[in-house]
């Protein structure tokens, strides 16, 4: 189903303007009439999403943590509760809200790890400097004889160790199994081990050059099926280690590995055109080592503030917002989301809009390059509109979001967004302070120390409102299908 150009270009301010607005006024309080008020307008949406409203909302997140062992990582405990409050806001907001529960491969770190050898001399071992926990262990308590399997120390470029069932021909049973990086994957490298007996197994990098000598902070995979635990180590361990007599280690993961059911929260207004859907979201779960008030609380909070505000307007396009689960394992909850949409429902999405850590005070204005000028992908047609927007609105505030003051970002990147390309789904900006990625020289020094209490609140607002209050005509000129 095609879709009419845009009457409106400047609809895009909607969901986005207020996002961007609190960066420039850190310290915007709403006023006391919009508790009651209906938003109708932009400028007064702008002026009741705040930053004030956006922390009240981080606030909570990081009381749910510090309830739940600090963490809100999908399949825990504080997951659930921070999913229970957004869908207590929504609806008491108003909305139509939507649960979705998926089920996923868990894997959590419960608590510190042990890598100990017993003989020939007592040695206890560092984590995250000898060795760390392989991503997607299953958890044990284990000791055992430690048995070298065809390493490659004299040329290591050359090793396939463990990548073979034969290479663990007359492995003892009840051994933990030394394994060489190279060749294969770990996963492969783990469940023949298993496969032989081992009750444990210890990866160490390859050694062939100097950025492989250093922790693998390597993953098995959520497919791995091993049973056993697995660590990984430095070239430097495993080549001492394969050169020690009578090694015997002992080893404890206390993890947990397996299935559980996490959930999508989805909520939208209950009017407004069904078939011109305007969609924003932003991943709810945190990793498995923190609360996750700025990845992704602070994306969370934002839309959450949008849409609250938001409660009041009658939309003309349906406005639909999403929080995420399984954010950080791979973008399973919106992944889940698209597989499970028929046709006509991924058609009816004219545009989506992914948000992903606004509150870093060490920011850069990335902007999805929309027409493949910068990457040499361009998203479906319209998302050059979208793009532009972005640019446009930065320019208009004498604010850097190109290079060489930041830089673009490919659309295929690792965000929501990329998973609605498939259905053809307009993708928008991450409008999105990275804490990470900013190289040296990516931004001037004014752009880096903005204080971390603003938020780039002003873009999401506009779009917001742009979209479903002024467009009554076809909203953009493709819709989400491939056809």
């Amino acid at each position: 189903m095609n879709r009419g150009i845009p009457i409106y270009i400047p609809i895009l301010f909607t969901l986005a303007l207020p996002l961007a607005l609190l960066q420039v006024l850190p310290e915007a309080l709403a006023s006391p009439s919009c508790d009651n008020r209906n938003n109708k307008t932009q400028a007064k949406l702008q002026e009741c999403v705040t930053v004030e409203g956006v922390r009240e909302h981080q606030a909570a997140f990081q009381a749910i943590a510090d309830a739940n062992g600090g963490v809100r990582a999908s399949g825990t405990p504080g997951y659930d509760a921070s999913r229970d409050y957004v869908v207590e806001r929504m609806l008491a907001a108003g909305y139509n809200v939507t649960v979705q529960p998926f089920q996923f491969s868990s894997y959590i770190q419960l608590g510190p790890s042990t890598l100990e050898q017993i003989a020939p001399i007592g040695v206890v071992y560092v984590e995250g400097f000898d060795y760390n926990l392989m991503s997607q262990t299953d958890p044990g308590d284990v000791t055992g004889q430690v048995t070298a399997v065809d390493l490659a120390l004299i040329d290591p470029s050359t090793s396939t160790s463990g990548c073979e069932a034969g290479d663990f021909a007359g492995f003892p049973a009840g051994d933990i199994a030394l394994i060489q990086r190279g060749a294969c994957s770990f996963q492969l490298k783990a469940e023949n081990a298993a496969a032989a007996g081992a009750v444990g197994a210890i990866i160490f990098n390859q050694g062939n050059t100097e950025g492989r000598k250093g922790l693998i902070n390597g993953t098995l995979g959520q497919t791995y099926a091993g049973g056993i635990p697995v660590f990984d180590a430095t070239y430097d361990r495993g080549d001492e280690w394969a050169g020690t007599l009578g090694l015997q280690m002992h080893m404890i993961a206390d993890v947990f590995h397996g299935q559980v059911t996490t959930y999508n929260v989805v909520a939208e207004t209950l009017g407004g055109d069904p078939g011109n859907v305007v969609m924003a979201g932003a991943h709810l779960d945190s990793v498995n080592q923190g609360p996750g008030i700025q990845d992704n609380g602070s994306s969370s909070a934002a839309i959450l503030e949008v849409a609250e505000q938001m409660a009041k307007v009658k939309p003309h396009n349906k406005v639909r917002f999403a929080w995420w689960g399984a954010g950080e394992l791979g973008l399973l909850g919106s992944s889940f989301y698209i597989a499970n949409l028929s046709q006509e429902e991924q058609d009816s999405i004219a545009l989506y809009l992914d948000f992903e850590m606004i509150g870093s005070p060490n920011f850069v204005r990335f902007v999805f390059d929309g027409d493949g000028s910068d990457f040499g992908f361009a998203g479906p047609l319209g998302s050059e509109a979208i793009e532009a927007f972005f640019e446009d609105f930065y320019a208009d505030r004498d604010l850097a979001s190109r290079q060489p003051h930041s830089l673009a970002v490919p659309i295929t990147s690792r965000l929501s967004v990329s998973v609605f390309l498939p259905a053809g789904c307009l993708p928008g900006q991450k409008a999105s302070r990275q804490p990470r990625r900013r190289p040296p020289t990516a931004a001037p020094r004014e752009i880096s120390t903005i204080p971390a209490t603003t938020l780039p609140v002003t873009p999401l607002t506009t779009l917001a409102w742009r979209f479903s209050i002024k467009t009554r005509t076809p909203l953009l000129p493709r819709s989400c299908s491939t056809g």
